[in-house]
């Protein structure tokens, strides 16, 4: 379960748009979810990496058998 918590202009479009189409407003937050997961997600977890380094290996080590589960 989740919450969250919009501006009142924000909850108003949600309300009027489900209203009007006659679906849940959790329909319309899921797709806006996935949407946006879809855009951004390699971006923050490659953000993520470069913050914190670990060890990196070049294609050519891949290649060539690097034991990298170690």
């Amino acid at each position: 379960m989740l919450s969250i918590k919009l501006s009142s202009d924000l909850e108003e479009r949600l309300n009027r748009l489900a209203a009007v189409t006659h679906r849940p407003k959790s329909y319309y937050l899921r797709a806006a979810l996935l949407e946006y997961l879809e855009a951004h997600e390699d971006t923050f977890i490659a953000l993520s990496r470069l913050e914190k380094p670990e060890k990196r290996w070049t294609l050519e080590e891949l290649e060539n058998g690097a034991d990298v589960a170690g």
